[in-house]
């Protein structure tokens, strides 16, 4: 098909949303043999069925799925081009979809990315976690426009990306007070044995910890691991355990989880990366995120 009808579309999304065509009808104020008829024209310009019958309604097929996934960016797009010209203020930056490894501290994520609400024109920020690798797949078929990393695009990944450092912490361990108080006295020898909270293997930061303890020929009790590095701090504010967190968020992590600051596990940093389709930074809201971070991250450390 050469051109696309977008009146076509419209009809075939709206059946697909409501369930049926009797709905959708109602919905849109046209007969249903107006959209029965639009509805073959669309299917017979693609090649294929949009929709199986399944008792009274309808159920989309596997190339209907695909098409109505395509429907919905289309529309939703539309309806941003809509609120642009009528002068909302908050539709003229477009969308800044973002994904974040979800190993990365929340905090550490909120100091990055908050400056990206401060552009004009604004953007709506859209965020997403998941596994690096889970991150730069969507990255590579442009449903993101930025990947936040503790670590660079692994070597040999298949994808067409750019690492841009922001900076680095120092990593130190933080307990409640009782833990700090029982375990802090010898600090470091006093971790062997003790429990421990960490992030799960494979991730950075335990790659680094793990070669820390070895070389001091420390072997914690490990109670527990997290992918979530939020709700790892919510037990170790809980006393389940010692962790290792970012110096970047030393106030935030006390004031917040009321923990206190054992040692620090030197020379062990916490590296935070942009990963970005463009080798040279253009979007406004990007390039708000990378200059403000890199001053930023500087002063937190």
């Amino acid at each position: 098909m050469r051109h696309l009808n977008y009146s076509h579309l419209l009809y075939f999304h709206t059946v697909a949303r409501e369930g049926s065509i009797t709905k959708a009808s109602a919905t849109l104020h046209i007969t249903p043999q107006t959209i029965s008829g639009q509805l073959r024209l669309l299917e017979e310009s693609i090649g294929k069925p949009l929709f199986d019958r399944v008792g009274r309604g309808l159920v989309l097929t596997e190339t209907g799925q695909a098409v109505n996934k395509y429907a919905e960016a289309i529309f939703s797009l539309g309806v941003e081009l809509s609120q642009w010209l009528a002068g909302n203020a908050g539709a003229p930056g477009g969308t800044l979809n973002v994904g974040i490894v979800n190993s990365i501290p929340k905090l550490i994520a909120h100091e990055i990315l908050h400056p990206a609400l401060d552009v004009y024109p604004p953007v709506k920020m859209v965020c997403k976690e998941d596994t690096l690798q889970g991150l730069l797949g969507d990255l590579a078929v442009h449903k993101l426009d930025l990947v936040l990393s503790d670590r660079q695009i692994p070597i040999g990944f298949n994808v067409k990306a750019f690492n841009h450092q922001l900076g680095e912490s120092a990593i130190s361990f933080y307990a409640s007070e009782e833990l700090a108080k029982h375990y802090g006295g010898d600090f470091p020898a006093a971790l062997d044995g003790a429990p421990m909270l960490m992030p799960l293997s494979g991730s950075a930061l335990r790659q680094n910890l793990d070669s820390w303890f070895d070389e001091a020929g420390i072997v914690p009790r490990i109670v527990a691991e997290f992918d979530d590095s939020a709700l790892l701090k919510a037990f170790g504010e809980s006393g389940a355990g010692i962790f290792a967190a970012p110096d970047a968020i030393k106030q935030q992590l006390q004031h917040t989880y009321h923990v206190h600051k054992m040692g620090s596990a030197d020379p062990v940093k916490e590296a935070y990366y942009a990963i970005s389709p463009e080798r040279v930074l253009k979007q406004p809201a990007i390039l708000q995120i990378t200059q403000t971070a890199r001053n930023r991250l500087l002063k937190l450390a």
